[in-house]
């Protein structure tokens, strides 16, 4: 099948551009310089001019506390650009796969939230995150919209953005000491594992819609960074805090765990377990290198 990644330059981009190819998929993989999705006409050009099988857009605006101060930024990226390229796939009669978050729930709930789940984003990012769901799902009959979490993969070392895990283990190798909130609850979701199950998806054409795909187990940010350190076998220094009492301009849900039930029940393989997923990881981070 053709393939195009807008976002291939992140760390589910790479990895998902490696699943593609790897499967023998012919892969059209754009980064943020080969195409800027906020550029309409670059968009609808590049979906045009190679008529892919199937779009996947992994690219986004992830800065959480600074779209507090930036909104337009992140709705432009977030939403309007997203409404493009839902846009485009309709027609083209593409399949649209599209990546969101847990950040579009308010974090009342104390159990996994389910896709049935009223969202109740209470940050600009996560308010231009559901207004990309909408559009991909009434813009585009053949789409995918699945909500990940706290995304960590191997490429995080070498990207711009990093991820937690790399934020930890620096934090780690400096001697600084981290405080980290243990009154947040996600399931922080392994990037690797993502991209295999995103192209099962796709190939097995299970029915279209929206799914949770997080990492299927519930823990605080402060205890997942204490797992970091006990994998990496490195000495940290971590000190549990509140959410309210760390500098965070925008706020996050104080529980926003998914379940990952709906999209098991279409036969797509469970998510691995944390452990397994970290101690891969720390493997695969030594090995990999930036793709050229």
């Amino acid at each position: 099948m053709r393939a195009l990644l807008l976002g291939a330059g992140g760390q589910l981009g790479i990895d998902l551009v490696r699943e593609c190819r790897g499967r023998g998929h012919e892969v059209h993989a754009l980064c943020r310089d080969d195409c800027d999705i906020a550029d309409e006409e670059s968009v609808r050009s590049e979906i045009r001019d190679f008529r892919p099988d199937w779009v996947i857009n992994a690219a986004a605006y992830n800065h959480v506390d600074r779209a507090e101060r930036e909104p337009e930024n992140a709705l432009r990226v977030n939403a309007l650009a997203v409404r493009t390229i839902a846009g485009a796939c309709q027609r083209l009669g593409a399949t649209l796969l599209h990546f969101s978050t847990d950040y579009v729930f308010g974090g009342d709930k104390d159990t996994p939230y389910e896709e049935k789940d009223m969202p109740a984003p209470r940050s600009a990012y996560g308010v231009s995150k559901l207004a990309g769901e909408l559009f991909v799902q009434h813009g585009c009959a053949r789409h995918y919209v699945l909500r990940v979490a706290g995304l960590y993969g191997p490429p995080g070392r070498y990207t711009k953005r990093g991820n937690f895990v790399e934020f930890v283990l620096r934090g780690c190798a400096a001697g600084v000491r981290l405080r980290i909130a243990e009154d947040s609850i996600a399931s922080p979701t392994y990037g690797p594992a993502v991209s295999i199950r995103s192209v099962d998806i796709l190939e097995r054409r299970i029915p279209f819609g929206l799914y949770h795909l997080g990492g299927g187990q519930a823990v605080s940010w402060f205890e997942f960074a204490g797992r970091i350190a006990r994998t990496a076998a490195c000495p940290a220094d971590l000190v549990a805090a509140r959410s309210l009492d760390l500098p965070f301009l925008a706020t996050r849900p104080l529980y926003s765990a998914l379940s990952n039930k709906r999209i098991e029940k279409t036969g797509i393989e469970p998510m691995p377990g944390m452990d397994g997923s970290l101690r891969e990881y720390m493997v695969r981070r030594d090995r990999e290198r930036p793709p050229e």
